[in-house]
Parts: C-alpha cells; sequence; structure tokens
C-alpha cells in the first residue's frame, strides 16, 4: 500500500485517500470488505489530477451511496472511488426546464429538487434509493420512468484524466444498462422535465412512497431489487415460484415481503449474501428454464477457500 501511495504521490491532491478503508459501513447491507485504498476527491479538478497520475496497472472501483452494492469479504484491489457529497452533490438549475445533478446526489433529493422547480418527469426517481452516478450507469428506473427518459448530456473523468461530456445517444441506454465506457467516472448530468403543477408532482411522489412501503422491505439492511427483470417475466414472480420466498442462507435471508430484495438479518456476510443470490439463480434456473441476472454490483475478491460459483446447488 505505501508503494501505491508512493506511485500515485498526493503533492496537490485535496481529497482524501485512505488505505484498508472499511467498506462495509458503506453498504447498505452493512457487510464487506475493505478498500485497498480509498479516494475521495474534492471535485471534478481534483478526480482528474488523480487519474491522470493513476498508474494504468492500478485497477480503478466506482462506488455510489452503497445501496445496490455487495463488497466481497477479500476486499477491492486497486483503488476505490467515492464522490463525496461536498464536492459533488449539488442540484442547480441552468436553463429552461433543465437540473443539473451531482454524481453523488441522491436520487431522491433529484426528485425534490424538480417539485421545487416545478418540473414533472422525476418522481420515479423519489422510490429508488439510490445515487445519481448510480442511475447513470445502469439506466436506474421506477414505477414506469427511466433515466434515459430525463438525461440531456453526462459529464465524466476517464482514465487519462481528460473530462469529456457525452450524449444520451452516447450512453447507449438499454434496461438496467449503459454502454458508457466502464473506465469513465461520471461527475455530474443534465437532466430536463416538462412544466407541471406542483400538486401533481406532489402526488405522484407520494404514489411512489406508498408503492414502494406497501411492496418493499424498505427498513431491512437490503441492497434494493437483486436480479433484473428477464425479458417477458418479472424476477420476484419466478423465485416465489422456485420456492424461495424466505429461504435463509446464514445470516442472510430472501423477503418474505418482496422476493426479489434479500436481506440482512443481522450478522449476514457478503458471503452469505452472494451464496444465496446464486442458490436462487440455480432454482429459477432448474424451475423455470430462465437465468436471472443480477442487478445488484458485486465488487471484490472472495476471501481463501470462500469462492462462490455461479448457479449453486442445494449441497
Amino acid at each position: 500500500m505505501s508503494d501505491l501511495l508512493a506511485r500515485i504521490g498526493k503533492d496537490g491532491l485535496r481529497g482524501a485517500l485512505q488505505p484498508g478503508y472499511d467498506l462495509a459501513g458503506l453498504t447498505w447491507f452493512r457487510a464487506g470488505g475493505p478498500a485497498e485504498l480509498l479516494f475521495q476527491p474534492a471535485d471534478e479538478a481534483d478526480l482528474a489530477l488523480f487519474m491522470e497520475r493513476l498508474p494504468a496497472d492500478v485497477p480503478v472501483t466506482v462506488i455510489g451511496l452503497g445501496s445496490n452494492l455487495l463488497v466481497r469479504e477479500g476486499g477491492i484491489p486497486g483503488v476505490t472511488v467515492r464522490l463525496s457529497a461536498r464536492g459533488f452533490g449539488q442540484v442547480e438549475p441552468e436553463g429552461p426546464n433543465r437540473l443539473r445533478a451531482g454524481a453523488a446526489v441522491p436520487d431522491k433529493r433529484l426528485a425534490e429538487a424538480a417539485l421545487a422547480a416545478g418540473l414533472g418527469g422525476f418522481a420515479f426517481y423519489f422510490g429508488i434509493p439510490g445515487g445519481i452516478g448510480g442511475a447513470l450507469r445502469m439506466n436506474a428506473g421506477a414505477n414506469g420512468g427511466e433515466t434515459r427518459q430525463r438525461v440531456v448530456e453526462v459529464r465524466a473523468v476517464d482514465r487519462s484524466g481528460a473530462v469529456r461530456v457525452l450524449s444520451n445517444a452516447d450512453m447507449g441506454y438499454a434496461y438496467r444498462h449503459s454502454s458508457a465506457p466502464a473506465d469513465l467516472v461520471f461527475t455530474s448530468a443534465l437532466f430536463e422535465g416538462e412544466p407541471a403543477p406542483p400538486e401533481e408532482i406532489r402526488a405522484a411522489m407520494e404514489a411512489v412512497t406508498a408503492h414502494r412501503e406497501a411492496a418493499q422491505p424498505i427498513r431491512s439492511r437490503t441492497g434494493g431489487s437483486t436480479f433484473k427483470n428477464p425479458p417477458g417475466h418479472s424476477a420476484w414472480k419466478l423465485i416465489d415460484a422456485a420456492g424461495c420466498r424466505g429461504l435463509t442462507i446464514g445470516g442472510a435471508q430472501v423477503s418474505e415481503m418482496h422476493c426479489n430484495f434479500l436481506i440482512n438479518l443481522g450478522e449476514a456476510t457478503a458471503y452469505d449474501i452472494e451464496r444465496l443470490g446464486e442458490t436462487v439463480r440455480a432454482r429459477v434456473l432448474a424451475s423455470s428454464g430462465v437465468r436471472l441476472e443480477w442487478e445488484i454490483k458485486r465488487f471484490g475478491r472472495f476471501p481463501p477457500a470462500r469462492e462462490i460459483a455461479e448457479f449453486l446447488g442445494e449441497g
């Protein structure tokens, strides 16, 4: 670690560099391992300088608010970048019907800012427990709305430290997916809505909240929707039909309330959670022939003798 820090150099960097940082507390699951080196840049210029200096052989992982994230106990090698609220957490108007939001802005806060600005089309964000950076990367959506419907352009820093601006088309959006280069670190995005009466916007946000509270285990330690909905199917229905509702491995459980949510009952490890997820995938495949794909992002190394193969059986 000291060698890596020496290779990067701290001169001129204003953000925090923290070796061996325990990431469990930053994830909604409250489980997992450390970052070999965590960097929290002060702002976009600081991030660009860091990326320019970073040796090409050092891997980079970007994490957000930790709501849709599982970090394996072996930890994340290289550098983990997490954008701070102070440097990347602002929402500001930028032209008629447009808002610019930093990548560290919670999705819910963007919905609130849109309400304050009298802009419709953002209410779906009120029910997504993540941040704008993650929403841009995975085309986050809910309640009939998706990120790609609102994005005008995205600012990002690439691996060489250059600042790039991508159009909506450049992002290559599809269902829960963006084909933008994986080495880009999104810093902000410009969004566009339509003028709407505040009472109409507020009603849509309240409907989103009511749906979440009635259907999802929002007060549990969970990572949100675990698997993507396969074409023509609902993931939770497939999981339920495979007999996985309430299934428990170690301290992890398939939610009794919503089968597409995994829960940390209190002492679950990342190993428990991922093994449960792979067991669910195996049972759904055997039951329906459908291969569920993870929506939760899983990063890091497995600890020794604790590797998890895809599509585990019951053994």
